[in-house]
């Protein structure tokens, strides 16, 4: 979410374009900031043609971020730094490695960065309305370690809840409901529905997590939904 929030900067100031050409033929920056470019999980080559289904890809992230710091030639995560992490003072922001899960940060850093989500200053309203929209509406797709979908909605760099069930979000979140989450057991949603989001950060490996969080996880966001003031800050 970081670097896409970074390379949608990167959109807005002129450097590229979503329609801009990256990766196998016919594959764009929408389509991989959407998983929907044909590259798989890891691997440089694709696996399908762009446009065909959604498969979730550290590759498709790595390969737009690349085109980024080739466009501007600032290195990705400097540029992550200046474009997202300084002017939110994200002061325990950092990024180490893949950007596609390389950004480590506190709990309060994530916080400003939901509350900027929710609520742009760095990006226009238009660039987040349509980031937190669905993009190649009709993709079947599979949520890893959640299940495959038909439709699988997706935005630029997040998940949309839409009508998925069983899934990681709460079953009272809306479908407008966006959010990520990573292997090392962290998440986050954002509901603009009820104007509500919840955040998770772990630091444990996938297999230690899986089984109880996603079970968990929708407990949680229905209790946090039904709270009498849900809009209060809590921190667990």
């Amino acid at each position: 979410m970081f670097s896409t929030w970074a390379i949608l900067v990167a959109v807005e100031e002129g450097s590229i374009s979503l329609d801009s050409p990256i990766g196998q033929s016919g594959c764009t920056l929408a389509h991989l900031l959407s998983h929907a470019g044909g590259y798989g999980f890891d691997g440089t080559g694709p696996i399908s043609a762009p446009g065909r289904r959604r498969i979730y890809s550290n590759t498709g992230i790595e390969l737009a971020a690349a085109a980024v710091e080739a466009a501007t030639g600032i290195a990705f995560a400097t540029y992550v730094d200046e474009a997202i992490f300084q002017p939110l003072n994200l002061t325990g922001a950092v990024m180490h490695g893949s950007p596609a899960h390389g950004v480590h940060a506190a709990l309060d850093d994530v916080i400003r960065f939901v509350e900027e989500i929710s609520r742009p200053t760095l990006l226009s309203v238009e660039t987040v309305a349509s980031a937190t929209s669905v993009q190649f509406r009709e993709l079947a797709g599979i949520v890893p370690g959640v299940g495959r979908f038909q439709p699988c909605p997706w935005g630029f760099g997040v998940e949309i809840h839409g009508h998925k069930h069983p899934h990681w979000m709460g079953a009272k979140n809306s479908a407008r409901a966006f959010g990520h989450f990573g292997g090392a057991g962290t998440m986050f949603w954002v509901d603009p529905t009820f104007d509500v989001a919840l955040i998770a950060l772990t630091d444990r490996p996938f297999d230690l997590w899986a089984p109880d969080a996603l079970r968990l996880w929708p407990e949680l966001s229905d209790a946090v939904l039904v709270e009498p003031n849900p809009g209060s800050s809590i921190t667990v």
